[in-house]
């Protein structure tokens, strides 16, 4: 465990650095909404969706290099997504990875600006990404899951129905579809696109789809776990939110103990589905089951 963790550490840096190469240069008379993404880029996090799509990529023999702006571009939109989270029109939360939300720091109107821009600047890596590829092809099927997995079909047709459903009872069938959508579905374009850049067939792309979906609805369900069981401190943004916002959650639905359980069968159930396509990635397989089980 101890190797992953050193692993995990220097691969997460060689995504820091790639993600840093696509930020704008903070200049101009517009510079102060470019300073907003920045710091919302820069604010930390675990940058677990372009090390999926690396990580996927190296699985099936790909070149890091093709996947290099698709993984500046999830981290973009995943990012816009916090932000827009944290409004005070969604979940009203001041304070993201021990720092001051976007919004709280740099004011509301520059919080829904930032997040924009970054969704904007997200697709402009992935279309520089399709210039310089090898495979433009592949490059081009990469950026249609992208917007595809962010868009009404994906991360924000989730919280179209999140929002929908604010203050009222959520059976767990609705529960799974948000979540899927919600978190999933950026994890799912992670895995994607990584196997298509690198050249994965149909077929593997559909089982790197159903892994990445089991991921993600294990990564929600320790988000609720964590959000009743840690600290603020330990997080770097406020717990109890959930109850405060009068959220169903797996928590609430099913305990705490079927939570956990049910995070963990996910995870093996995606590990075990990724050791059928043939290739090997054993840090790719840690960091599965490493959703089940985290602290932050």
């Amino acid at each position: 465990m101890s190797e992953f963790k050193e692993l995990l550490k220097a691969r997460t840096r060689e995504a820091e650095e790639i993600i840093r190469k696509y930020l704008p240069e903070e200049k101009g008379h517009q510079r102060l909404i470019m300073e907003a993404m920045n710091y919302s880029m820069n604010a930390g996090g675990k940058r677990l969706r372009p090390l999926l799509m690396m990580e996927s990529c190296r699985l099936f023999g790909g070149d890091i290099r093709e996947a290099e702006p698709f993984m500046a571009a999830i981290e973009m939109i995943h990012t816009s997504s916090l932000i827009h989270d944290d409004l005070p029109c969604m979940d009203n939360d001041r304070f993201r990875r021990g720092k001051e939300s976007t919004w709280a720091k740099f004011g509301e109107d520059f919080g829904v600006l930032a997040g924009d821009a970054l969704i904007v600047e997200a697709f402009a890596a992935a279309a520089k990404g399709i210039v310089a590829s090898a495979h433009p092809e592949r490059a081009g099927r990469a950026m249609g899951i992208l917007a595809e997995k962010t868009g009404i079909y994906g991360m924000i047709g989730g919280q179209v129905v999140d929002v929908q459903l604010t203050n009222q009872p959520i059976p767990k069938d609705k529960l799974d579809f948000i979540y899927r959508l919600k978190t999933g579905a950026l994890l799912e374009a992670s895995m994607m696109i990584g196997a298509v850049l690198a050249g994965a067939g149909e077929e593997q792309q559909e089982k790197m789809s159903g892994i990445a979906l089991n991921a993600g609805l294990a990564f929600q369900i320790r988000d609720d776990i964590l959000d009743v069981t840690s600290s603020q401190e330990v997080l770097g943004k406020p717990v109890g939110s959930d109850e405060k916002n009068c959220k169903t959650t797996y928590v609430t639905l099913e305990g705490i103990d079927a939570a956990k359980e049910e995070a963990a069968r996910l995870c093996e159930a995606a590990v075990s589905a990724l050791g059928s396509l043939g290739g090997k990635n054993e840090f790719l397989e840690q960091l599965l089951l490493m959703l089940a089980a985290r602290e932050k």
